[in-house]
């Protein structure tokens, strides 16, 4: 099959899942491509897009794309189907709100002028973090209801995502599978933590829906709770990287904690002993199973899909606040050992989270969408 992949940031999550995606489907001997901004990303995401687009015959295109609906759509949206078009793709399938309009709108406009091509959607969280309550999400949650009419499969990567689609947008009218996100093999060997780690660790993109003002903020109440000073490390870049060092700042943290640009995920694990996704909203957080396999002990918000890798009354698990934060933070940190035997893993997270068993079951829709 020739498959295309759509999206718009080429960052976290929805980038890795892509980045997985093509390899495993290069390996079963797919043509593949991706198309996505050219305005977002840092020097360690150019170096991953460097280091696949040898491997993808079908090409990478990077163009302009907003993250709101604007004019500047307009001439993104033409050179992207100008550029898709070349590609021929059997397959397009599009990755986050942006990544889906384009994928179906698109797949719709080839497949009337004879191109036969399979429209597939996975928000990834998207529009689905939008209140039903705010104009906004009127908004989008009317656009997406439209655009089943032009999908031809819905692929969720969690139960939660499932859900708050039929709750806040309705019973699709399209086809519908759920399918977890991946790991490889080599992803289920134990990270150690080097001698100076700090005693927190956060590793994610630089933005409030994360939460990493609220793990800043928990830090303070956990050296208050603990009557001793904390050291943290927060790995990430994004548009709100500056406010998180000046709120860092104004808390006189000083040198106890520390920013560092991203790196791969394993490289920053050795960084902190106790790892916080203080996110508050997810789809099936990468992060989350990467730090389990690598036997990171973890504290995360009970948000999205992360009970569905924990258990929904983990004790690791807590509210997305500062103060529910700090409470179960500083219980990790009482009791490191005791923590540990918290956490989810073994044979079943690697049977359950593999990334064979996420890409074979896509490569099924894909062929299933393309039956007549």
């Amino acid at each position: 099959m020739r498959i295309v992949h759509c999206f718009r940031a080429p960052v976290g999550g929805v980038f890795r899942h892509v980045r997985d995606l093509c390899d495993a489907q290069i390996a079963e001997g797919h043509e593949l491509g991706i198309v996505c901004d050219s305005t977002t990303g840092g020097p360690h995401e150019d170096r991953l897009l460097a280091e696949i687009a040898p491997k993808l015959s079908l090409g990478l295109i990077r163009t302009p794309m907003q993250r709101q609906v604007g004019p500047g759509d307009i001439a993104s949206s033409w050179r992207t189907l100008r550029a898709l078009r070349a590609m021929r793709p059997d397959i397009l399938h599009g990755h986050g709100a942006k990544g889906g309009v384009y994928a179906r709108t698109f797949g719709t406009v080839m497949r009337l002028t004879g191109r036969p091509v399979a429209r597939l959607y996975s928000p990834h969280g998207g529009t689905l973090h939008h209140s039903v309550d705010t104009f906004a999400g009127k908004v989008y949650f009317g656009i997406e209801r439209s655009l089943e009419r032009i999908t031809d499969h819905l692929i969720f990567v969690s139960e939660y995502e499932s859900r708050t689609y039929n709750s806040k947008i309705g019973t699709p009218r399209c086809p519908v599978s759920i399918v977890y996100n991946g790991l490889r093999a080599g992803e289920f060997e134990p990270v150690t933590a080097d001698p100076d780690a700090t005693d927190f660790l956060y590793i994610g993109t630089m933005r409030d829906l994360k939460g990493p003002d609220l793990f800043i903020a928990a830090l303070k109440q956990v050296e208050e709770t603990a009557q001793r000073p904390v050291t943290a490390t927060l790995v990430g870049d994004g548009e709100d990287l500056a406010k998180y060092i000046a709120q860092a700042e104004a808390l006189d943290f000083g040198e106890r904690v520390r920013f560092l640009p991203a790196m791969p995920a394993r490289d920053a694990f050795r960084l902190g002993r106790l790892m916080v996704v203080p996110s508050r909203a997810e789809a099936m957080p990468y992060i989350v199973l990467e730090a389990l396999a690598a036997g990171k002990p973890l504290i995360a918000t009970r948000v999205g899909g992360i009970p569905e890798i924990f258990g929904a009354r983990s004790e690791a698990l807590c509210d997305p606040s500062a103060a529910s934060l700090a409470s179960t933070m500083a219980r990790a940190f009482e009791d490191e050992t005791s923590w540990k035997n918290l956490m989810p893993g073994g044979q079943n997270l690697k049977e359950k989270f593999s990334i064979e068993a996420m890409a074979g079951k896509i490569s099924g829709i894909y062929k299933q969408s393309l039956s007549p």
